[in-house]
């Protein structure tokens, strides 16, 4: 990934439709991962929509500057 916002909005913003598998460190080494479509690109925040075996579509939303800290990964396929 980019090494500012600007360059990390551009590349995902090029990636909108494709799959993706994110990894995110939270709190007390947690690590949650999940794989989905990235959605949408704002002009603070990402959303990706998960995959899920249920009917219903669970989303969730980051921000750029946790993938400039390194608090959440992407991996395009």
């Amino acid at each position: 990934m980019a090494n500012n916002i600007v360059n990390i909005r551009q590349e995902l913003s090029e990636q909108v439709g494709k799959e993706v598998k994110l990894t995110a460190y939270e709190s007390r080494n947690r690590v949650i991962e999940h794989t989905g479509v990235l959605s949408s690109t704002y002009p603070s925040i990402f959303v990706i929509d998960l995959d899920n075996d249920r009917d219903s579509v669970d989303r969730v939303s980051y921000s750029y500057i946790d993938i400039l800290t390194g608090s959440v990964e992407l991996k395009f396929n």
